[in-house]
């Protein structure tokens, strides 16, 4: 029978989602953790951070925390396992203030409330817990708390290998049912486009200005109308697409007046597929109608925008094979605590998509977490105690 401290598993639960530690910001966070481990009995000498931080090119507090944990007994000479989660939280998370309401965790505030992802902290950390509580075998472990995930999966793409060192298998916590089984994940490009047209006076010559933001209008229902914005399906390949941002300079909006021409405007958008081909065919197409509309559009001298493209892989899509060890170990742990698996696929990126580029298999269960990334974010706390158990299974089967 696999059981753990529910009120300790609670309890960690809660203080974690006290702490702010909003995407680039996890010092707080992953120095608490860090302590917790070492409440629950792991060794100072064997937690310690990689150098993730000094390659991620956006402002971030601190490194990837990684914690190596021996193998005992029986297990303890077998391969060794990873189990991971993302430290970070979104911006909306800051300032949360949790409370319990029967079997939730609700935010107190105008905030998100965090179980994305302190739900996977307080369960790798309750996982030390019992293991050494217990006394109970398992192979070597490597627990893993990935930062900035929310804002691009940093951590996870430049984690230092060689200081995560040999693993087999990996198990990421990063959702809401313990019983789904997600066995791969989407690809996804980021892109964006900026637009050099040219002011003049609106109401005085017009015609010699260059909109730019009317060539990003044309462009973008140039994109819709062919089917390539949205939900995207194109024969047997399917896919989706969306644009974020719409902006000017310095983060301004797009023009200076109703009475200029606007000269420049800013495009951010992405594109998501399980084909990375197909990422690629929706971000060729959103290019080419923008190359389209800039030479569409022209000025009474003749001139037409100047339009620059960028793009950037922002994780690759995988599938796992449902015949693999780490996705029959997963399956079995969910049997384990008396659930029905759920082996799927997901549209999101996660840490995983990562870790299976880098060679480790990886496997991601759900955690309790609810409507992430809203104000009406709340934690299922029988799934994140289902998702405590269900480690506990999948470190110790045999």
């Amino acid at each position: 029978m696999i059981h753990h401290d529910t009120q300790a598993a609670l309890d960690r639960l809660m203080r974690f989602l006290s702490i702010e530690g909003v995407t680039g910001e996890e010092k707080a966070i992953a120095e608490d953790v860090a302590k917790a481990l070492q409440e629950a009995g792991v060794p100072a000498e064997a937690i310690a951070y990689d150098d993730a931080n000094t390659r991620i090119p956006v402002p971030t507090q601190t490194g990837n925390l990684i914690v190596k944990i021996p193998g005992r007994g029986a297990l303890g000479n077998a391969e060794p396992i990873m189990f991971m989660t993302h430290l970070d939280t979104v911006p909306l998370c800051a300032g949360a203030k949790p409370r319990i309401t029967g079997d939730k965790i609700v935010s107190g505030g105008d905030t998100a409330l965090g179980g994305d992802n302190r739900t996977g902290c307080a369960v790798l950390v309750s996982l030390a817990a019992e293991l050494a509580k217990q006394n109970l075998d398992h192979p070597p472990l490597v627990l893993v708390f990935c930062v900035r995930e929310e804002s691009g999966l940093w951590g996870a793409r430049h984690i230092n290998l060689e200081m995560l060192g040999p693993v087999s298998m990996g198990f990421n916590y990063d959702g809401s049912r313990p019983a789904d089984v997600v066995t791969g994940a989407v690809g996804g490009d980021g892109w964006s486009v900026e637009i050099f047209g040219r002011a003049s006076h609106a109401g005085v010559a017009p015609e010699r200005g260059i909109s730019a933001s009317m060539v990003a209008a044309m462009a973008l229902a140039d994109a819709q109308a062919n089917g390539w914005f949205g939900k995207v399906v194109k024969g047997d390949k399917a896919g989706t697409s969306n644009v974020g941002t719409i902006a000017g300079k310095d983060g301004r909006g797009a023009g200076d007046a109703t009475n200029v021409v606007t000269d420049y405007c800013y495009v951010e958008g992405e594109s998501r597929s399980h084909d990375m081909a197909f990422v690629d065919a929706i971000t060729d197409a959103f290019e080419a109608a923008f190359v389209k509309a800039g030479k569409a559009l022209v000025s009474s001298e003749g001139k037409t925008a100047r339009v620059v493209f960028s793009r950037q892989r922002k994780y690759h899509s995988f599938s796992l094979d449902r015949d693999s060890a780490v996705v029959r170990r997963g399956i079995k742990g969910v049997e384990a605590i008396g659930l029905t698996p759920n082996p799927r696929l997901v549209n999101g990126g996660l840490d995983a998509n990562y870790l299976s580029l880098h060679g480790i298999p990886t496997v991601t269960f759900g955690a309790g977490q609810n409507e992430a990334h809203t104000v009406d974010e709340w934690v299922d706390i029988p799934a994140f105690q289902n998702a405590c158990r269900l480690a506990i299974a999948l470190a110790t089967a045999r």
